[in-house]
């Protein structure tokens, strides 16, 4: 598994007692499949994806990236974990307006410390298979909703991650450029081998992922097939 979630319990303090975000959860992302997190607002699929990124330490329980178990890791130590093993596709975009479309993907390799040469034709390998390497001298106001969006994946796969996480990444795309993101998501996850997990609450688009998993106030249902 690249990754893994067992026993999974998250609190937050509320006032003299604390609220119960993740109770008990566990969740298996295989390598190269993509698993749908589904829920409600409020339901805890924000906290189950900043846990798996490593952005929060829960209460209980253990995570495991591509077969690193992270309890007790220092700060430093999982910031360079999300370096290298973990590619994060936030709600919006955020690109920098005053970058193009490979300068987006540029910069993460230069993070990361790789030579600007083969991180250019890196990120326009990356550019290619998300359909955008004819906007690669773009910059975010010249490009719609959905080529932003497509740019936002292409960068969190730039330092080639083991495991891809996915916010709400149709929530601001009408419905065919929302089908569109998925479809390219879900492709990316096989064509590259990674562990995907996309939260969202939008079912219409989840025909061709490899399991769905449901969570309502802090409890995961166990994952099901997608049919």
């Amino acid at each position: 598994m690249s990754l893994n979630l067992t026993d999974i319990t998250l609190t937050y303090p509320d006032g003299d007692s604390r609220l119960t975000a993740l109770d008990r959860v566990g969740l298996d992302v295989p390598k190269g499949s993509l698993t749908a997190v589904v829920g409600p607002s409020g339901s805890g699929k924000s906290s189950l994806l900043a846990v798996a990124a490593t952005l929060i330490t829960p209460d209980d329980g253990t995570v495991t990236v591509d077969g690193t178990t992270t309890t007790g890791m220092s700060r430093a130590e999982l910031t360079e974990l999300r370096r290298h093993k973990i590619g994060i596709v936030f709600q919006q975009p955020n690109l920098v307006p005053s970058l193009t479309a490979v300068e987006q993907l540029q910069v993460m390799a230069q993070i990361d410390g790789r030579r600007p040469a083969g991180a250019r034709t890196r990120a326009l390998e990356l550019l290619d298979a998300v359909g955008l390497v004819d906007q690669a001298r773009r910059r975010p106001h010249q490009l719609s909703g959905g080529q932003r969006q497509r740019v936002n994946i292409a960068r969190a796969l730039m330092n080639d991650p083991t495991v891809l996480l996915v916010d709400e990444p149709t929530s601001a795309l009408d419905h065919e450029r929302g089908a569109a993101v998925i479809e390219l998501i879900t492709r990316l996850t096989h064509q590259r081998a990674t562990a995907t997990v996309l939260v969202t609450h939008d079912r219409t688009h989840l025909t061709a992922v490899d399991q769905t998993a449901e969570v309502h106030d802090g409890r995961l249902r166990l994952p099901t097939a997608a049919r």
